[in-house]
């Protein structure tokens, strides 16, 4: 394809098809943003970031490589498909690949608005320095804009949910940022949704740990304050992230309530709970709230949240198990991010969740030496992990009236989703379990009337295991 030219007849403005046969030379370039890096430090004092572009001859994409002293002089990409116009740019190699270097003595770049643009239609929300603007970008822009309109940029619609997510896999995952919290020096943790939920995990530690090392409430070191867990929505998993040092500047990037698209990031399971990790060539791509892709995630949490049964698991339906029952059949449920977050601190629920760890474990612990119950379960959902606790009378309405160890053990293993053939109190080995989704009632209470909400615990009751 010939290259598109400005009236000057020393300037050209290449097309990435005819700019990658361009090697070692200077070019200009227009193109569709597809993609971002997160801006890391190299090894000497400059940050570096890299920008994906498509145009007209898509697939064709090209990387170009920024790098400066400071982060305001780093790409600022307000939104995935915004259009990106660089000048001097040098064509290089790396292997096979082709990319394009920014250099800060004498290349220019400046962004704008793709195809949602406001009054800035041709006013650059962004540009460096050295950038000048022409009358002819004019016309440059207005086509980029009517080409991107009328077709499928290829880059920008391939995304994965939470609730497809598996352990393991490296994916492209589009989410909202909740928040963004600082969990030491040079570290920080977001807080990721979708509206759906994160399938369960199987849980890989030993009974006995629970006393030194119990199974973790979430995986920031201390737990968020309720104000903050009041802004987060009550259904629907929310997925920790970790940035830390060799990210840090990225936080400058990072706005909590802003839909954004994760590149290449994978997904792990941390005692049971799901993580994002950040790989290093992940991309972060942020997407405009009127995004098609962004109205479609709200648009299915909308009709979800309407729905009779919108608390229950994705995974627990058609019904959860049938091993409990509750005093309680027509109580709607809740799930516990409600429990955390209910406005007073006394309340009855009514959850469908999984026993990921008991404690004490064994059997003949469960009721202390005259008879009473005292048993601490760590339970979950989608939402949340709390711990409950089973008392008194609570207990025996929960096991029934057989105190027998052998008939115990076996209620418990069912609850924690240990196979027949599993013997937990023998074997030294982590048995993998994927407990089953149960019903239950709680209820909320205080230990201090003094600090009533720092003193909130639940306990369970109305609940009876009949498996």
């Amino acid at each position: 394809m010939p290259p598109r030219r400005r009236d000057d007849d020393d300037y050209k403005y290449m097309q990435i098809i005819d700019a990658s046969s361009s090697i070692n030379q200077r070019v200009n370039l227009i193109g569709i943003v597809i993609e971002t890096t997160l801006p890391k430090r190299t090894k000497g004092t400059d940050l570096c970031c890299s920008v994906r572009i498509v145009d007209e001859t898509q697939p064709k994409t090209l990387s170009i490589m920024f790098y400066a002293e400071t982060v305001d002089k780093i790409p600022r990409v307000a939104s995935n498909g915004d259009i990106i116009l660089v000048s001097q740019v040098t064509i290089s190699t790396r292997g096979s690949e082709v990319y394009a270097m920014y250099n800060k003595k004498f290349s220019a770049f400046a962004l704008y608005e793709g195809r949602d643009f406001g009054e800035r239609e041709f006013a650059p929300y962004q540009s460096s320095r050295k950038f000048s603007f022409r009358e002819q970008d004019r016309r440059l822009i207005k086509g980029m804009r009517k080409w991107s309109m009328r077709n499928k940029i290829e880059g920008l619609n391939d995304l994965m949910l939470l609730r497809e997510i598996k352990k393991g896999e490296r994916v492209n995952l589009l989410c909202k940022i909740m928040h963004v919290h600082k969990v030491k020096k040079d570290k920080w943790m977001l807080f990721l949704w979708d509206g759906t939920d994160a399938p369960p995990a199987c849980i890989e530690t030993k009974l006995e740990d629970e006393m030194e090392n119990p199974l973790p409430l979430h995986l920031e070191p201390s737990s968020l304050s309720r104000d903050i867990l009041c802004t987060f929505p009550t259904v629907g998993t929310v997925m920790r992230m970790i940035i830390d040092q060799s990210y840090k500047i990225s936080i400058d990037f990072i706005h909590k309530h802003r839909w954004v698209k994760f590149v290449n990031i994978k997904c792990e399971v941390v005692a049971g709970l799901w993580q994002a990790v950040l790989m290093p060539l992940s991309a972060l791509r942020i997407l405009s709230d009127d995004d098609d892709r962004v109205l479609d995630c709200l648009r299915t949490y909308s009709e979800r949240v309407q729905l009779k049964w919108a608390c229950l698991p994705f995974t627990s339906f058609p019904w959860p198990s049938h091993i409990t029952e509750t005093d309680h059949p027509d109580v709607p449920f809740v799930t516990l991010m409600n429990v955390l977050t209910h406005t007073e601190v006394t309340y009855k629920f009514k959850c469908v969740v999984r026993v990921v760890a008991i404690f004490p474990w064994r059997a003949d612990d469960f009721r202390s030496p005259c008879g009473v119950y005292r048993i601490r379960l760590t339970l979950e959902d989608p939402t949340a992990r709390i711990h409950a606790f089973l008392y008194a009378e609570d207990g025996i309405k929960f096991f029934g009236n057989d105190f027998s160890a052998d008939i115990l053990a076996r209620k418990r293993n069912m609850l924690l989703g240990i196979g027949e053939g599993d013997d937990c109190e023998r074997s030294p080995k982590n048995v993998s379990r994927n407990p089953p989704w149960v019903e239950c009632c709680l209820k909320s209470y205080y230990l201090d009337k003094n600090d009533a909400w720092g003193s909130r615990n639940y306990r369970i009751f109305g609940t009876t295991l009949v498996g």
